[in-house]
């Protein structure tokens, strides 16, 4: 049984209670309100600025050339492709582009996670713990064109991004990336890598619920 094989397995439970979420219901019938939707917008935009960091910092630790140059592209993608896709989000939804996002709670501890991951774990576990931002992403999109009946969805967009072929490849070449160097790690590292995809799969579910409940810094 491969790496990635055994960590879907694992976290099915999850996977299936984020396709089961508000969210993710409503998105797919085009029911979400907006201020939902705004609320996630905002988030993933920082969420991204982090994201494509960590994987270039991927890129610079891997020492297989050709996974270096995919995760740099990676990066890039992270931060210039979906940032353009939240960029026309932003004007389609009334959201100006050069608005000041706070970091909320479920933004800013994945994000340090990934971050805290890449920089003081050997990259086995930094390449399991970004696999699920990849990986779910392209399930649940997957999922939605599926079994969305709704014409004219106004989150087709990003519905779209999500279930394409390209962000398909993307997703490939990552879970093979991901189960080569699993292949030459030791059970330590592979219970590491493990601990590390369930966790980022976790707060995946946790991103979204915090967008549909609104989850924000208290402050008495």
């Amino acid at each position: 049984m491969t790496f990635t094989t055994k960590a879907w397995e694992t976290i099915e439970p999850i996977y299936n209670d984020i396709l089961n979420m508000p969210f993710i219901i409503e998105l797919q019938n085009g029911s979400l309100p907006i201020e939902k939707f705004q609320f996630y917008m905002l988030q993933d935009a920082k969420y991204l600025e982090h994201f494509g960091r960590v994987l270039a910092a991927i890129g610079s630790k891997s020492e297989d050339n050709q996974q270096a140059i995919d995760f740099f592209e990676f990066g890039k993608n992270a931060l210039i492709v979906e940032r353009a896709l939240h960029e026309s989000y932003f004007e389609d939804f009334g959201l100006s582009p050069n608005i000041i996002i706070e970091t909320q709670p479920v933004c800013h501890h994945y994000s340090h996670f990934l971050k805290s991951t890449v920089a003081f774990e050997p990259i086995e576990i930094a390449l399991a713990a970004v696999l699920p931002c990849f990986w779910i992403y392209k399930e649940v999109g997957d999922e939605i064109i599926k079994n969305q009946a709704k014409e004219n969805n106004p989150y087709q967009k990003w519905i779209d991004t999500y279930s394409g072929n390209e962000f398909g490849e993307g997703v490939r070449k990552a879970k093979t990336y991901v189960d080569k160097i699993a292949d030459g790690a030791t059970e330590k590292i592979k219970e590491q890598m493990l601990e590390a995809f369930v966790k980022a799969s976790e707060l995946e579910y946790r991103f979204w619920d915090a967008s549909y409940k609104n989850i924000t810094w208290e402050r008495k």
